[in-house]
């Protein structure tokens, strides 16, 4: 769907910013049995300098008309597609914008009408992004991980990062991955230190492990229900990515399920197709028409800004002690066809920044336990603070290319540990030092258990330059205990400066750092 539009003002952007926070604050469907409705609001996402995709789900088979428009009234829609929300795809739709100018807020609308009684018409439900920059700007976007996990649901305060990281105004923002938990089951109530916190929004499924499509369905559909997560949608891009806990906790192919009684489905790759599927069609994620369902891919955001992001879970082997001499299909993490296509795209990017979002950290050991005497290599680092092995080996071959082809101000972006940390990583302290030194930045989690800090490997010479985690002794704190984590990242258009500052829930700056762009 192609249609060119006018450039809208720094000022009619925030106006209209504020105009859709009006908007959601008002009911936004009919009271009226017989309409259809939109039950989980809009999300756009992928978004680029030509456009991007949106979506939205009805609750019933219905035709969509989309229209956008430059004005947040919609005193100029124009129509640009009908959709048909089908029970093949749980009613849900998306469709890519393209065609629009660089740098362009645009407001889009959706209306559905019921297909057995075609004259049964919604209620609109609106949203708005704004496409990448043609040119140099600022570039405000937030980052972070962790969604609903380990039973904390939605309690009357709901999912309140989201509110906060909606409140910075970031033209977009990166899920990490674990972006719902499809092996953790969410209960009516959890006992916590001091009393008893209540899940106050639930829905059949999400109270067992996901094994059904209708279940994963259901895990997206059950986030997307909160109040925050709905607002921060309708107004801010989302820039997906997956990691273990969309499908089961660890999984690889190696991984087993015949002693988890919660599983009466033990096929992973199953259970796999089953999660991808839902992957793509609850969230704005691009189409890949040359492999369908694949989740890594780099979104372009001006000259200022390449993010690349990258799948560490489909192309794994399985999970091991990785210590093995050489890339196999076993000891791969990243896989020969994702490890060659980031190459080249890093190799063709002229951005000032390449932002390389990562679904696990490099440095940190994170274990797959498998029985009380066998733990296995779940993330990059093994461990052995010695020469790469096993999945590291990956790794040590992009940084030395990154470094022999002079790729400069590569960043590192990641979430999964559940606490927020800055790691430098830097040759002089490293067992491999064919690299040159770069940022790795983790947040998270959004809305999960609070946990670490976790052990670093010196393979690649990290240094901890910050971190903030649980007291000693405690773990899995509530989202109530306040640890709930984000990162928020400024591009300054003139100077090329990349600011980045670790922020909590609360919105309290953590820590910042200030990056200079290297010249070549």
């Amino acid at each position: 769907m192609s249609f060119l539009l006018p450039r809208l003002s720094r000022r009619s952007v925030l106006r209209g910013a504020l105009a859709t926070t009006s908007i959601l604050a008002m009911p936004a469907i009919s009271r009226a049995q017989r309409r259809p409705v939109f039950s989980h609001g809009v999300q756009s996402g992928d978004i680029n300098a030509q456009g991007g995709m949106v979506w939205t789900r009805a609750d019933r088979p219905a035709r969509i008309a989309l229209e956008v428009s430059t004005t947040e009234g919609f005193a100029d829609p124009r129509h640009v597609a009908t959709l048909n929300a089908l029970p093949d795809s749980d009613f849900a739709v998306k469709a890519l914008l393209e065609g629009i100018n660089g740098d362009q807020t645009v407001f889009y609308r959706m209306t559905a009408a019921d297909l057995s009684d075609i004259n049964a018409v919604s209620e609109p439900v609106q949203g708005q992004f704004r496409t990448a920059p043609a040119s140099r700007r600022n570039i405000r976007f937030v980052w972070s991980g962790d969604t609903a996990g380990q039973g904390w649901g939605i309690d009357d305060e709901g999912m309140r990062t989201y509110a906060t990281m909606a409140a910075h105004q970031p033209d977009f923002f990166i899920h990490s991955g674990d972006t719902i938990y499809a092996d953790g089951p969410i209960t009516d109530e959890v006992e916590i230190e001091g009393g008893v916190w209540r899940n106050t929004t639930l829905i059949d499924e999400v109270r067992k492990v996901a094994e059904t499509l209708e279940e994963f369905r259901g895990r997206w559909k059950y986030n997307q229900m909160d109040q925050h997560v709905q607002a921060m949608s309708a107004m801010v891009p989302t820039l997906f990515q997956w990691d273990d806990h969309e499908v089961v906790n660890n999984w690889s192919p190696g991984k087993d399920l015949t002693g988890d009684d919660r599983y009466t489905e033990k096929s992973v790759p199953l259970l796999t197709a089953r999660a991808a599927r839902a992957f793509h069609e609850m969230t704005p994620i691009s189409f890949a028409p040359t492999e369908p369902g694949r989740v890594y891919r780099k979104i372009a955001y001006g000259p200022l800004l390449d993010i690349f992001f990258l799948d560490l879970r489909s192309y794994r082997g399985p999970n091991s002690t990785d210590m093995q001499d050489d890339i196999t299909v076993d000891s791969q993490v990243l896989g020969k066809a994702q490890l060659d296509w980031l190459k080249a795209e890093l190799t063709a990017s002229e951005a000032v920044w390449k932002v390389i979002a990562c679904d696990m950290p490099i440095g940190l050991c994170v274990w797959d336990k498998v029985s009380e005497d066998q733990k296995y290599v779940e993330a990059i680092a093994n461990g052995d603070n010695a020469a790469p092995k096993g999945r590291e080996l990956e790794f040590a071959g992009l940084l030395r290319f990154i470094r022999d082809r002079g790729i400069l101000n590569t960043v590192w972006l990641t979430a999964d540990v559940h606490y927020t940390a800055a790691h430098e990583y830097h040759p002089d302290r490293a067992a491999f030092q064919e690299f040159a030194p770069f940022w790795e930045f983790v947040s998270g989690p959004l809305h999960a258990g609070t946990f670490g800090p976790g052990d670093l490997d010196m393979t690649f010479g990290p240094e901890v330059k910050f971190f903030k985690a649980p007291p000693e002794g405690q773990a899995n704190l509530p989202p109530s205990a306040g640890l709930q984590f984000f990162g928020l990242v400024d591009i300054d258009g003139d100077s090329g400066q990349m600011s980045v500052r670790l922020m909590d829930r609360a919105d309290t700056e953590l820590w910042s750092i200030t990056l200079d762009p290297q010249q070549a």
